[in-house]
């Protein structure tokens, strides 16, 4: 079973018990987070896709620190001008172990019917 999910503006391909670096959340270590925004979800029934999300489908994990990665050096410089500057930056990110995915209700029979028109 996975899902991918969608959150900091970029996508992740999660299983339960995985362990992911996000973009950082506004949630201390040991909380439970919740992403509301699932694309996609494989199950042992099938694979449901979302337009753009699917209906019903959470995944649950817990909030295992904040991290920071590594430092990018940026280099400014301007020719006969005798301008250069040094800037550094260091991306924070949140680890989070995925604890469990909830697909949401199947029951996709009256979205089908809606589409059909009957």
């Amino acid at each position: 079973m996975y899902a991918i999910i969608e959150t900091g503006g970029r996508q992740y391909r999660v299983s339960p018990e995985d362990t992911v670096i996000i973009e950082k959340l506004a949630a201390q270590a040991g909380e439970e987070v919740v992403f509301d925004r699932v694309a996609l979800v494989n199950t042992e029934d099938g694979v449901r896709v979302g337009t753009p999300w699917v209906e019903g489908a959470r995944v649950t994990g817990r909030v295992l620190g904040h991290v920071k990665g590594r430092k990018v050096r940026v280099f400014f410089f301007k020719a006969k001008e005798n301008i250069k500057r040094t800037l550094g930056h260091r991306q924070r990110y949140t680890k989070v172990k995925v604890e469990k995915i909830e697909a949401g209700s199947a029951d996709t029979s009256s979205k089908q019917e809606a589409r059909d028109g009957a």
